[in-house]
């Protein structure tokens, strides 16, 4: 056990800060060897076989601390030192070239000197891209074509997402907020929350690390391939969720973007009073008329002294949401003459007929039925609706296949404000960014979403890896189940402001 100790301190010992170390010493700093501006390897590199988006630990013994790719097959190795297994690994196979996943340092082994040589950028962009503020401001101004080393041209936030096992239902979520400019932008550039203090213990802001290193990875425009693998983002949502979410099992796209919605609102140090960019960009507010009804098995006398007494008088709360839920209506079982089960279709409008203050719909609780009606209040900057496709019985979950029709550009909502709200917003209507698609049965179905690309204009479809342009007009005969809008004339397009 002690000497299995000693190792891995020698390990620790013998990696980085060694010019910090030799100056601690005493032995002023470390002189750079001749070899570093010339070393003979470099022409072993294999990019190709170069993948920073797993997890960075080493291959043999399972460590985060002091792990280097090898550049040559690209395999993780801890350590560097003379019984490390980085050490091993360059004198039994000859591969010479390694990179520190955390310091972006080269090395090569077994000679064991830090090489300098600017031809190696293009690596440690790829594992660590940066964006410029300049950079960011242009993102949405061009729709360049960029070539990954592999040889395809990607558009740069158009790029397909790795299904591991069973995860499509979170890749789509990323996706979808992969392309709200204000959300994007904000966690390009790490500066914004790196100075967020959490307290001791606090796994959370692992989500924003690791969504903000995704964002920086899907919008890469030196990518060495044309997809990211969400591995590390999708181990920090297992890992925070505590399990609740998944790689290998499907899970609910609208459960997962409720969850990551609020996790990220928080672990960003946003409370119901402080912001964050989650609530800056997608927070509106509805007021929420809610009556109690008596129990139906009531006398009708009963009933009607019950409803003139206080508890049964129509109360008002303000409420925020993040989201809005669109009820379906029941989906009707009749089929037609050719013995076809026929798909309803509804239009937009209708469905929103929730929020116009004088629908009322019924609640039921354990104990008690309500009845509520909605009116908005506020409209967000992004309007995010889910379509209540899904209905969850004891015995098992039935979907609405009824297909919601809408107009892809200028859905005005002003008609669901108060009279006060309608006098004080200015933009009331709204364009469809993104929109996630549910194929196939409850349990056992896919998810794909279509996005609008803000630099060319044009529509793409992403299925895990798979990356299509779409006509318009397609996107409306699909199964919609998450749709965020833009607000005409946003001016926070751009905004990428820390709190």
């Amino acid at each position: 056990m002690i000497s299995l100790k000693r190792e891995r301190e020698e390990e620790v010992d013998d990696d980085d800060n060694e010019d910090g170390v030799a100056a601690k010493r005493g032995r002023g700093p470390v002189v750079e060897d001749r070899r570093s501006r010339h070393c003979p390897y470099l022409d072993t590199i294999n990019r190709s076989v170069l993948d920073f988006d797993f997890e960075k630990l080493c291959s043999i013994s399972l460590s985060h601390i002091n792990v280097y790719a090898c550049l040559i097959c690209g395999k993780y190795f801890q350590g560097r030192g003379q019984k490390s297994h980085a050490y091993t690994h360059s004198v039994q196979f000859t591969h010479h070239v390694f990179l520190n996943l955390h310091t972006l340092k080269f090395y090569c082994l077994p000679d064991n000197y830090e090489i300098i040589d600017s031809s190696l950028e293009d690596i440690t962009y790829v594992l660590k891209p940066t964006f410029t503020k300049q950079h960011i401001a242009g993102l949405d101004k061009q729709g360049k074509l960029y070539r990954a080393y592999d040889g395809t041209t990607y558009l740069p936030g158009i790029v397909g997402l790795n299904n591991i096992k069973a995860n499509d239902y979170a890749n789509v979520v990323l996706q979808a907020f992969s392309n709200v400019p204000p959300l994007r932008n904000y966690f390009l550039e790490e500066e914004n929350y790196k100075g967020i203090r959490r307290p001791p213990g606090d796994i959370m802001f692992l989500l924003v690390q690791r969504f903000g290193e995704l964002m920086r990875k899907l919008w890469n425009p030196r990518n060495f391939k044309a997809h990211v693998s969400p591995h590390e983002m999708l181990q920090a949502v297992v890992l925070c969720s505590k399990k609740t979410f998944q790689i290998t099992k499907q899970g609910d796209a609208v459960d997962f973007m409720t969850w990551f919605l609020n996790a990220l609102h928080g672990a960003l140090g946003g409370t119901k009073k402080k912001p964050s960019i989650i609530t800056k960009a997608f927070q509106g507010s509805m007021r929420i008329f809610s009556k109690k009804l008596p129990h139906p098995d009531l006398t009708p006398e009963e009933k009607e002294a019950l409803l003139l007494t206080e508890e049964y008088q129509e109360q008002m709360s303000e409420s925020t949401f993040l989201f809005l839920t669109l009820d379906l209506p029941t989906a009707p079982l009749y089929k037609d003459e050719k013995e076809q089960l026929i798909i309803p279709q509804v239009p937009l409008f209708n469905i929103l007929g929730k929020f116009n203050g004088n629908t009322e719909k019924e609640y039921k609780t354990y104990k008690e039925n309500f009845l509520k009606r909605f009116q908005l209040t506020k409209l967000p900057p992004y309007l995010i609706f889910c379509i209540k496709r899904f209905t969850k019985n004891n015995f098992f979950v039935e979907k609405n296949p009824t297909i919601v029709n809408f107009p892809i550009t200028n859905v005005d909502l002003s008609e669901y404000l108060t009279e006060e709200a309608q006098a004080t917003e200015k933009n009331t209507s709204y364009d469809l960014v993104a929109n996630v698609v549910h194929d196939g049965k409850p349990t056992e179905g896919s998810y794909r979403i279509h996005v609008l690309h803000h630099g060319t204009g044009k529509w793409y479809e992403m299925q895990d890896l798979q990356v299509i342009d779409i006509l318009p007009q397609m996107i409306t005969l699909s199964e919609a189940y998450i749709q965020i809008w833009k607000r005409q004339g946003s001016s926070d397009t751009n905004s990428h402001t820390g709190e």
